[in-house]
C-alpha cells in the first residue's frame, strides 16, 4: 500500500525530538517536546509539545507527526498525534550517531563508523533493502548483522504499519496493541481475517472487525465471520458465569450478532460452521452443549479429580467413645460447648474423604473448623505447632482460601498458617501452576474456605494438585454471591449430593443480641419486613433520598474516623462503579473528607485520580511477583520523585498486610482508592464497620445474594442508608441469571457408574484388564466430543 496520500491530506508537524516529558512504558503513551522544522499549521512557536502513543521516540531524531492542535487547560497548546513516521538520518554523522545510539545495543561508535565507511551515507536504506550488505563490513559478527537488520526493520515496519492502520481509522494506541500481537504480519492478517484481532487485542470489537471485513470484500456469510461469531459469543458468555451455552442459545446469540435475518444467513450455515469448529477442536460440542475447550476440560477434569480423591478408601481412625473424649477435652480447653450439629460436622469431617461444611453467619463454621483440626491432631498424634517440624518433615495441615484477606481471617481464627489458593499452587501470574498432578501439594488434610468464590477453572487446578490420600474439608456459604468466573462450583457440588455435606443452621451469635446476624438470616429465609429494620446496638438504617446518600455516607464515615476507628476497619460497599452514588464518586468524596490535599502531604496524579500519602487503596489485578493479589487492601505510605530512588522513576509505595510494594507511575492503573469498594471485591473479607448505601439508582443490581453478601461482611456494626423500599425489594429479588453448567450431571453420572463398572469387570473374560483412572471413567460417561451434522439441530 502507498503511504503518499497520508502526508498530503493531514495536519503535520515535522520536528526534531528534544526530550520526553512523561512516559507510560506499559501503554506506550508519551508526552514530548520537539523542535519544529516544518509544518502546515499556524504555529509561531519554535518548540511544541506533542502527545500520543509512540513505540519509541529518540532525542535528536527527526519525525513527522500527523494529528491536530489541542488546548490544554494548564499547559497550553499541544499537538495530539494520530500517526507518525521517523525520518532516517541521511548524513554521515547522523547515520553514525543513529547506529551507535542505545537503540542498537552492542553497536558502538567505532562499529557504526566502519559500517558507514563501507556502505556510505545511504547505509540504512541499503540494509533495509538487503541485509546481506552488512557482510561487506569486515569483523562484523553474524549475530550483530542480524540484530541491526531486525531493529531497523522493526522500527521502520511499525511506523509504516501505523500509517496504514490510520487509513482504517485506528489510532496509535490501538495500533500499538495490534502490532504487539502480530508484528510485521499485522496488515496481512487484518486484510485476510480481521476477526483474529477480536480475540487477541483488547478493545478490538466484533463490529470493528465486521467493518474491516466489508472493506476487504469478506462476505457477511463467510465461514471466517461465522466461526468468529461462535467463539466470540462463547467467550462473552463467560462474563455471565456460564461454562457452556446450549446450542439453541448459542445459535440465537450468533444470529443476533451477525444480523442473520437482515443478511439472509440461514441457521443451517451457522450450524455447519459450529460443526467445523468442533472438528478442529476449537470448541467442544456434546449433548447439544457448546464449550470452549478450556472450560470443558476444567469441568470434566474437576469431576474426575473429585472422584479420584473420594475413591481412595478412608479407614475410620477412632471409635465413637474416643471421639467423645477428644471433643470433650477440646471443649474444656477452649471453654466452649459444641452443639449437636457442630459435633456431627466434626465427626463427619474426620470420617469422610471429602466433606462440605456450610452455614450462614453466626452458626459457628470457624469454631467447627478449629475443632476438626484439633481433633485430627489428637487422633493422629500430630502437633499443630509448625515449629515442632523440621524441614524434612511434612506439615499435615493445609489451610487455603481464594483471597488474601480470607486466608488471613482463616489464619487468625485457627492459629495456623493459611495462604491463597494461587500461592499454594505456585501460580506464575499467567496460566501455569507449579503444583499439578505431577507435583502435588503435601499434607494430610486440607481446609478450603470461602469456596463459593472459587470458579470451575481454579477448582480444577486445585483438585488436580490434591493427593489421593489427603482429606478435604470444603467450607462456604451457598447463599453468598457465586464466583466472578464461570460456574457455581459450591452450589453444584451440594446439589449433586455426591459428597457428604453438613449444613449448620443453629445461630449462636444471635443469642448474644446481634442484629446483623438476625438480619442476615431473615434475608436468607425471605422473612425481612419494614419492622425488621429498627435500630439496634450494632445496626441502623438511615432513610434518605438518592441525592442525599453521598453526604450521609461521608458524615457517618467521618464520625467513625473522628472517634478513632482505624480506616482499615471502616468499609463502604456499593454495587455499581458509575452512578451519582457509585464507587468512583464515593471514593472521590470520601478522600476529600478523610485524606484531603494539605501543604506538605505528597500526592501524585494519575489520569483522573490523585493518590496521596495515607490513602486507602485496593489492588485490582493479581501481581504474584510482588505477593499482592486482586482485592488486597493497603495504604499509601510514601510517594517518591524521580531523583529520590535507585530506579530513577516516580513511585507510590503501598503497605499491605505483610509487605510494602513500590508502584511506578505506569503501574498505578493496578490500584484504585478503597474508601468504597464493590460488594464483589469484599467477598472473603470482614470489617468492623460496614456502611451500605442502597438507592433506587442501584435497582438493576439489587439482588438477595448481593445484599446478603454485603451485610455478612460486617462484624460489629452495620449502617444502611438510602431507600427502604429499594432495600426491601432487593432482598426479595432472587438472582435469576441462570448459569449454564453440567457439573451436577457429570458428577452424578460419574459417581453412579461405580456399580455398573463392577458388574462389567465380573462379566469380563479379559485377564489383562487394568484398573481405570478417574479420567478414563469420566470418558465413558457420554460427555465426549460428538460427531454431528447441521440437521441434528434443526426442528422437526
Amino acid at each position: 500500500m502507498s503511504t503518499d496520500p497520508i502526508v498530503e491530506q493531514k495536519n503535520f508537524i515535522k520536528g526534531e525530538m528534544i526530550h520526553t516529558i512523561f512516559e507510560n512504558k506499559q501503554e506506550h503513551f508519551s508526552i514530548a517536546k520537539i523542535k519544529v522544522l516544518e509544518t502546515n499549521q499556524e504555529l509561531s512557536e519554535k518548540e511544541i509539545v506533542v502527545k500520543g502513543y509512540f513505540r519509541r521516540l529518540d532525542p535528536g531524531e527527526t519525525y513527522e507527526f500527523y494529528g491536530r492542535m489541542v488546548e490544554h487547560k494548564r499547559f497550553g497548546r499541544q499537538f495530539q498525534v494520530d500517526s507518525y513516521q521517523r525520518f532516517l538520518p541521511e548524513s554521515k554523522e547522523g547515520v553514525i550517531a543513529y547506529l551507535s545510539s542505545d537503540l542498537f545495543p552492542g553497536i558502538g561508535k567505532k562499529t557504526a563508523e566502519r559500517i558507514v565507511t563501507v556502505l556510505g551515507e545511504a547505509a540504512l536504506s541499503k540494509i533495509l533493502n538487503d541485509q546481506s550488505v552488512l557482510e561487506q563490513v569486515n569483523g562484523l559478527p553474524k549475530d550483530k548483522q542480524e540484530k541491526i537488520y531486525q531493529i531497523l526493520h522493526e522500527n521502520q515496519g511499525f511506523e509504516h504499519i501505523v500509517i496504514e492502520l490510520s487509513k482504517y481509522g485506528f489510532g496509535l494506541k490501538m495500533a500499538q496493541k495490534m502490532y504487539s500481537a502480530y508484528r510485521e504480519k499485522t496488515l496481512e492478517y487484518l486484510i485476510e481475517n480481521p476477526y483474529l484481532f477480536v480475540f487477541e487485542v483488547e478493545g478490538f470489537g466484533f463490529l470493528r472487525a465486521d467493518q474491516i471485513a466489508r472493506q476487504n470484500g469478506i462476505t457477511v456469510d463467510h465461514p471466517t465471520r461465522l466461526q468468529a461469531a461462535c467463539i466470540f459469543v462463547l467467550q462473552n458468555s463467560i462474563q455471565d458465569g456460564n461454562v457452556y451455552l446450549p446450542m439453541d442459545v448459542l445459535l440465537g446469540e450468533m444470529d443476533q450478532l451477525l444480523q442473520g435475518e437482515e443478511n439472509n444467513i440461514e441457521a443451517e450455515k451457522l450450524t455447519a460452521e459450529i460443526v467445523e469448529l468442533n472438528k478442529k477442536k476449537e470448541i467442544i460440542v456434546t449433548d447439544k452443549k457448546a464449550y470452549l475447550p478450556s472450560l470443558y476440560y476444567s469441568e470434566t477434569g474437576f469431576c474426575a479429580q473429585v472422584k479420584r480423591i473420594a475413591d481412595k478408601s478412608q479407614e475410620k481412625a477412632f471409635t465413637d467413645a474416643e471421639l467423645l473424649k477428644i471433643v470433650g477435652d477440646i471443649e474444656e480447653k477452649e471453654t466452649i460447648s459444641y452443639g449437636k450439629e457442630q459435633y456431627e460436622a466434626i465427626e463427619t469431617a474426620l470420617s469422610e474423604k471429602i466433606m462440605i461444611l456450610t452455614g450462614g453467619p453466626g452458626t459457628g463454621k470457624t469454631t467447627v473448623i478449629k475443632g476438626i483440626i484439633n481433633a485430627y491432631a489428637q487422633i493422629h498424634d500430630f502437633s499443630i505447632d509448625k515449629a515442632d517440624y523440621d524441614d524434612s518433615e511434612e506439615y499435615p495441615f493445609i489451610l487455603t482460601a481464594p483471597t488474601g484477606r480470607a486466608a488471613k481471617r482463616l489464619k487468625e481464627s485457627t492459629g495456623i498458617e493459611s495462604m491463597t489458593i494461587h500461592r499454594l499452587l505456585g501460580w506464575d501470574g499467567h496460566e501455569t501452576f507449579d503444583k499439578d498432578e505431577n507435583n502435588r501439594i503435601t499434607g494430610k488434610i486440607i481446609v478450603i474456605d470461602e469456596f463459593s468464590m472459587v470458579d470451575i477453572w481454579l477448582a480444577y487446578q486445585l483438585f488436580r494438585a490434591i493427593p489421593s490420600d489427603m482429606q478435604v474439608l470444603i467450607v462456604g456459604d451457598e447463599d453468598q454471591l457465586p464466583s466472578v468466573g464461570p460456574g457455581q462450583v459450591l452450589a453444584d457440588l451440594l446439589a449433586s449430593k455426591v459428597v457428604k455435606s453438613i449444613q449448620l443452621t443453629e445461630v449462636y451469635r444471635q443469642k448474644e443480641g446481634s442484629k446483623i446476624i438476625q438480619l442476615a438470616h431473615e434475608i436468607k429465609n425471605g422473612q425481612v419486613e419494614k419492622e425488621t429494620l429498627v435500630k439496634a446496638n450494632d445496626f441502623n438504617f438511615f432513610k434518605c433520598s438518592d441525592y442525599q446518600v453521598v453526604d450521609i455516607v461521608k458524615q457517618i464515615v467521618k464520625k467513625a474516623h473522628d472517634k478513632g476507628v482505624d480506616l482499615r476497619q471502616i468499609q463502604v460497599l456499593a454495587p455499581m462503579y458509575r452512578s451519582k452514588a457509585g464507587i468512583h464518586r464515593l471514593n472521590e468524596e470520601l478522600q476529600k473528607v478523610l485524606n484531603p490535599s494539605v501543604p506538605g502531604r505528597r500526592e501524585m496524579r494519575f489520569g483522573e485520580m490523585v493518590f496521596r500519602k495515607g490513602d486507602k487503596v485496593i489492588q485490582l489485578v493479581n501481581q504474584p511477583e510482588d505477593g499482592v493479589f486482586n482485592g488486597d487492601i493497603g495504604e499509601v505510605v510514601a510517594i517518591f520523585e524521580k531523583d529520590e530512588n535507585m530506579e530513577q522513576e516516580e513511585q507510590v509505595v503501598v503497605a499491605f498486610e505483610d509487605r510494602e510494594v513500590p508502584y511506578a507511575k505506569t503501574d498505578l492503573m493496578n490500584l484504585m482508592h478503597a474508601y468504597c469498594t464493590s460488594i464483589h471485591k469484599s467477598q472473603g473479607s470482614e470489617f468492623a464497620i460496614v456502611i451500605l448505601p442502597i438507592i433506587r439508582g442501584y435497582n438493576r443490581m439489587l439482588r438477595k445474594n448481593l445484599i446478603y453478601t454485603a451485610i455478612t461482611r460486617a462484624k460489629q456494626s452495620l449502617v444502611i442508608c438510602g431507600d427502604e423500599d429499594a432495600f426491601l425489594k432487593g432482598v426479595l429479588t432472587e438472582d435469576t441469571n441462570q448459569r449454564y453448567s453440567s457439573l451436577v450431571e457429570f458428577l452424578q453420572e460419574l459417581f453412579g457408574m461405580e456399580k455398573k463398572e463392577e458388574l462389567k469387570e465380573i462379566e469380563s473374560d479379559d485377564e489383562t484388564a487394568t484398573e481405570k483412572t478417574a479420567d478414563e471413567l469420566l470418558l465413558q460417561v457420554k460427555v465426549g466430543q460428538e460427531d454431528f451434522s447441521p440437521y441434528d439441530f434443526m426442528e422437526d
